[in-house]
């Protein structure tokens, strides 16, 4: 396959991804602070928001764990009409039961574009190289999500109409991206694109809880940065903390994903492990701009890159395990998310404060690192020489 076709096809799933996870799945945390602010969810009723996307997000990622390639196209267009559908419900005045509920079926949506995206660019348009640039439009979608929510808010904008800017916002990126889903497949041959996570240097025990630890310990600084910036920020917006965010994830696929190819499957997922861990405590420091914003950069530059390391090392283990390795990481990743942020507000009705939540999310992390970490002394260094040997022999 030419180079012309790559980018375009990898760019129309980076948008698919910007619309349906992050406006559809993540523009709820930018704007969670300003409903609470308006009266139209409490903190309590935006956790269970909060919970209800995630669930949403694992029945949709089940829903789907069979889907066929031949329909990817069908469901990132689904994705699309569905989500702009849901950001325009939140506009509408309800009680809170009916935010909870536009929330799971965002979830739903969100795994729906996520699904369908990798399915239509890795599977039907055969262009793995474009991975990266496919995940990259999460932080894409959180980013400017972020700044049309800080806009808004700047310009005296209610919640609700924010909601609606972003659903016009979200229709224009769609318009972008639909024209390529309607292009003929392109089946390739499979790529031989250096991967070290060929080799099984990690268990599918290990990276199942992983990744389950990874869902919990990152999902209530990503639900509840903004709401944690009360003071100390001086002339800086809060929205404009949760903007680097995305700005931190956007390019962190790319990074991630050469440290995976350079450190192997154990090091690298550690230490982004290790990164987040460190991210998520810095709020519980001290109420400054550096650490609000060190907390956003860290955590943002390092959640998608769990993704990026961790998938490539479950299909490695794929056919040795009899179920599906990645419908089983989705679910415990969902299960994760969904504990979070109930944990969180749990322990804030307590204590009255969110740092035991951010402690107890940093040390799900740390645990989930030290797990990957190889049990003998020299063992990374073998696994990873393993890895490199087994891709020497990849036709």
């Amino acid at each position: 396959m030419n180079h012309t076709r790559r980018l375009p096809a990898a760019f129309s799933a980076a948008l698919i991804l910007a619309v349906g996870m992050g406006f559809g799945r993540f523009a709820f945390t930018g704007l969670y602070p300003l409903m609470v602010r308006d009266g139209v969810l409490s903190i309590a009723g935006g956790s269970l928001a909060a919970s209800a996307n995630y669930a949403g997000y694992l029945l949709g990622a089940l829903l789907l764990a069979r889907s066929h390639e031949r329909h990817a196209a069908r469901i990132c267009i689904v994705a699309l009409v569905g989500t702009l559908v849901t950001l325009a419900a939140m506009a509408i005045p309800a009680p809170a039961g009916f935010a909870i509920g536009v929330r799971l079926l965002a979830g739903v949506l969100s795994a729906m574009a996520l699904v369908g995206a990798a399915q239509w660019l890795l599977q039907s348009m055969g262009e793995t190289h474009g991975a990266p640039m496919m995940f990259a439009g999460v932080g894409v979608g959180i980013l400017l999500s972020a700044e049309l929510i800080a806009a808004g808010n700047t310009f005296g904008l209610g919640s609700a109409a924010i909601w609606c800017v972003l659903a016009l916002a979200g229709l224009v990126l769609s318009l972008l991206a639909a024209p390529a889903l309607r292009r003929p497949e392109g089946k390739t041959t499979p790529s031989t694109e250096h991967n070290p996570a060929q080799a099984p240097a990690l268990s599918a025990q290990i990276i199942l809880l992983v990744y389950g630890l990874a869902g919990f310990g990152y999902i209530i600084t990503a639900t509840y940065l903004p709401l944690l910036m009360k003071s100390g920020l001086g002339a800086i917006d809060p929205l404009q903390v949760w903007a680097a965010f995305g700005l931190g994830a956007a390019p962190s696929c790319f990074l991630w994903h050469r440290l995976h190819l350079r450190l192997g499957s154990r090091v690298a997922l550690a230490l982004n492990l290790f990164v987040q861990a460190v991210g998520v405590m810095l709020p519980a420091l001290g109420d400054s701009a550096f650490l609000y914003l060190g907390s956003a950069v860290l955590v943002g530059g390092s959640f998608m890159g769990t993704v990026t390391i961790a998938m490539p090392a479950a299909r490695a283990v794929a056919s040795q395990v009899r179920f599906n390795i990645l419908a089983a990481m989705t679910a415990l990743y969902g299960v994760g998310q969904i504990v979070g942020p109930l944990a969180a507000s749990a322990l804030r009705g307590m204590t009255g404060s969110f740092i035991p939540a951010l402690a107890a999310a940093a040390s799900a992390l740390l645990m989930g690192a030290l797990f990957c970490l190889p049990l003998r002394r020299g063992s990374c260094r073998s696994e990873l020489a393993r890895e490199q040997h087994q891709h020497s022999g990849c036709r």
